[in-house]
């Protein structure tokens, strides 16, 4: 997706994976912790950070190199930091994982050394050293694990180190101790940064030392407001807070670009502060927090996490240890660590926004208080429906999966259009990308067995989204039973998409009874078809009159025209809870085949995909930096060849990633690249949540244990596995032959032990019977089992 006292246990315990879920090590013995390497995406088309994060944590505390970026430049630093860059800005307390878009990089603290009338308030040109406070660095000083990083920065000769709580993130600076140690606190700075960005800061110096502080942003997300407190292990010795604006009118300033060295106050549009600690003989720690509530807020979550960088680093490891011990991975050394950073990037979002009080603060800009849950946000929903969530369902404990819901259900109630999340970060809706897709989150979840949540609750609110009129189209979608593109861009993307979500909402009611709900959004759960042309076999916009647009190109590619971030190639096969349907609707098997093999197959040579930014990771018109495309090689499975999807996705996999900082072919998009892969390297993948069903694939690891929250295990095993063995002979499950291309999820939660044989040769009898494949509302050629 592109657009558009020592850490109290509570802390441990929020922060903690599923019971019983340790630091497991593989046969290798080198356990999960130790085989994560954050640096894994910061480069290419990634978008992911290096900082210190707990598991969902509020503070991503990481290096920024590019904040000054032009706008029309910023893609490539969504996330702050790339790592063919070669300063560093400074560090910011709140990034995105893996985004295609971006915001953030709130309240950046660099440090440097030397007179007080010499320490540079600008952070200058990255291409001139010395110019201000931005430092040169070299990747070999770098230090990057879970919850810590480290660097030295060149020109201050001073060694940083960061790590992170849930809602707190704490630095660590050595300086010379020959020379005058300071910090820049600077509140102009943002990702995607542009003139008019910051509304409003304001710096505040309390009695005992400590700096709280504020500002409101009007990026991606309009009027966000973030609130934070700093303390120090050493006492000031002399502060600078200054306003750069070219106009200045309000008490404490005596003209533009001028503070008084020791004003205990400020506001306006572009403060920067200078701190002052004089030489120093130990290392200087900065602890942060931040709120999305107000000061004392931020306060109070600073105090929730007492301890010293190193107390603090220690219970983020342990909460790491747990989280990725859910997933026991034996795998080539090289495979072990894409995995086991792809686990890491997948435990990051949606991340907590609530303060440790339960207050927060919602989409209608007031304060609320959660009661029961924790409150997070961060929901890139468009990508995450797919993969990321399903996959937390299995590895993550039930509450933080209800807390997700209740999130969701929250946001609704304090909304002032009524609707779901559609991609939301700090509680403000951006609006980004389509669908309602907090619908098939909470589908899932529920029919998944997940409580605590009310569900009475959840299904009204994903029924209202789904019947708001004024959203996307959807007023004359419920009329016509399609988006018409000469009243909606993007229609044809919009409508099957609409409908998948519309089947969800189905499930969902069914299944607590509710008949009447049901039946309504099982019909439109079939409007994909009024958007496939049978003429040309793919889905198409329609006008209002019925038509179809024309002039029409599977291959072309705009924002804003006939498709979200992808064409026809890659729309025509999205109707995951009928993939049934469309292969009836492509004249069978064999025609289904063909036509996913002319998608992979397809010559690009003469295409130029140069304008859009996230049309990444092609292999033919199939494009796997970016989510629609991330089921399609499943569906050979759909048409009765298994053994072909184990075919793609052996080209998949070893063209999309590697472990190294160029290793994800495309943006992460908050854990789904991550999620598709660790999925894939189980050997099953969730095309349709809410079916209950995962699609079998191929294995890409040796053995794979999850530890699941209800305590049992469930292992898959693939002996034999190699180059020369990639296809899949037989499967068991628990012994017992498998001979369906899918696993249920409640096979799953049961526990038990899935045991692929591999071969060097396909075997094109398993899996391919009408009653073998997975499920879809129309049935295959013959009765299934539905």
């Amino acid at each position: 997706m592109q657009r558009s006292g020592l850490t109290r246990l509570v802390m441990v315990a929020l922060l903690s994976g599923p019971a019983g879920a340790v630091s497991a090590q593989t046969a290798s013995g080198v356990g999960g912790y130790e085989s994560v390497d954050p640096m894994i995406g910061t480069g290419g088309e990634g978008h992911t950070f290096p900082g210190a994060v707990a598991p969902f944590g509020m503070v991503q505390l990481s290096p920024d190199t590019n904040t000054e970026c032009k706008i029309r430049d910023c893609y490539k630093w969504a996330a702050g930091y790339r790592y063919t860059d070669t300063s560093i800005t400074g560090f910011s307390h709140t990034h995105f994982s893996g985004a295609g878009h971006s915001d953030l990089g709130d309240v950046l603290v660099m440090p440097a050394v030397g007179a007080d009338a010499a320490v540079a308030l600008e952070p200058g040109d990255a291409d001139t050293p010395g110019s201000g406070y931005r430092s040169r660095f070299s990747h070999a000083s770098e230090r990057a694990t879970p919850g810590y990083y480290a660097v030295t920065l060149s020109d201050p000769g001073v060694r940083a180190e960061l790590t992170a709580g849930t809602r707190v993130g704490v630095h660590r600076y050595t300086f010379p101790t020959d020379k005058p140690a300071h910090l820049i606190v600077d509140l102009r700075s943002s990702i995607y940064n542009y003139p008019g960005k910051i509304l409003w800061s304001s710096l505040r110096m309390l009695p005992d030392g400590t700096i709280t502080g504020a500002r409101e942003t009007r990026g991606w997300a309009p009027a966000r407001k973030l609130f934070f407190a700093m303390r120090f292990s050493a006492p000031l010795t002399g502060h600078a807070f200054r306003n750069t604006e070219t106009a200045i009118a309000y008490k404490g300033f005596k003209g533009p670009g001028r503070g008084d060295p020791g004003v205990a106050q400020i506001a306006g549009q572009a403060l920067v502060a200078r701190l002052d600690f004089g030489t120093l003989a130990k290392p200087l720690e900065v602890h942060v927090a931040v709120s999305g509530v107000d000061e004392a807020g931020a306060l109070a979550n600073l105090a929730s996490e007492s301890g010293s960088f190193d107390q603090i680093r220690a219970a983020t490891r342990t909460a790491w240890d747990s989280a990725l011990g859910a997933v026991e991975i034996d795998a080539a050394p090289a495979m072990r660590k894409t995995l086991y950073t792809a686990l890491y990037h997948s435990l990051m979002a949606p991340s907590v926004f609530g303060d440790a009080d339960g207050r927060y603060r919602g989409p209608d800009d007031q304060v609320h208080l959660a009661k029961g849950f924790t409150v997070h946000s961060t929901f890139s929903l468009w990508d995450t429906f797919r993969a990321e969530h399903p996959l937390l369902t299995l590895i993550q404990p039930a509450q933080r999966n209800a807390d997700f819901v209740n999130s969701l259900v929250a946001s609704i109630k304090a909304s002032p259009f009524g609707i779901l999340p559609v991609w939301q970060f700090q509680g403000r809706e951006t609006w980004t990308m389509i669908g309602y897709h907090a619908a098939p989150v909470i589908a899932d979840a529920y029919l998944k067995g997940i409580k605590g949540f009310d569900a009475e609750a959840a299904l009204d609110a994903m029924v209202a989204s789904a019947d708001y009129a004024l959203y996307g189209g959807i007023g004359d979608y419920k009329t016509l039973s399609y988006v018409p593109i000469d009243r909606e861009p993007e229609a044809a993307s919009k409508t099957v998409e609409y409908a998948y979500d519309d089947w969800s909402i189905a499930r969902m009611a069914r299944a607590m009874g509710r008949t009447a709900i049901a039946d309504r959004f099982d019909k439109r759960a079939l409007n994909w078809r009024n958007s496939f042309d049978p003429q040309t076999g793919f889905v198409r916009a329609r006008k209002a009159d019925g038509s179809f647009r024309v002039p029409f190109d599977p291959t072309a590619i705009n924002y804003g025209s006939d498709y979200t971030e992808g064409n026809a190639w890659q729309y025509s096969w999205f109707m995951p809870q009928d993939e049934g349907g469309l292969i009836r609707a492509l004249g069978g098997d064999a025609a289904t085949v063909k036509k996913l093999d002319a998608m992979f197959d397809y010559d690009n040579s003469k295409i130029d995909y140069s304008h859009a930014e996230d049309i990444a990771g092609l292999i033919g018109q199939y494009i796997h930096g970016n989510e629609p495309s991330h089921h399609v090689a499943y569906l050979y499975a759909y048409a009765g060849a298994p053994w072909r999807t184990q075919e793609r996705l052996a080209q998949i996999v070893a063209s999309q990633y590697k472990p190294t900082p160029d290793g994800l072919a495309g943006n992460d998009d908050l854990g789904q690249m991550s999620a598709w892969l660790l999925f894939t390297a189980m050997g099953f993948y969730p095309v349709a949540p809410g079916s209950g069903e995962y699609v079998i694939g191929r294995p890409f690891a040796d053995r794979i244990v999850l530890h699941l929250p209800n305590g049992k295990r469930f292992a898959i095993e693939a002996p034999g596995l190699s180059a020369t063995n990639r296809y899949v002979g037989s499967v068991t499950l628990n012994g017992a032959a498998l001979d369906r291309s899918f696993v249920r999820h409640d096979e799953i939660v049961a526990g038990g032990v899935l045991r692929f044989t591999m071969a060097a040769k396909p075997n094109t009898a398993w899996g391919n019977a009408a009653a073998a494949r997975p499920y879809s509302i129309t049935p295959y050629a013959v009765t299934v089992r539905r």
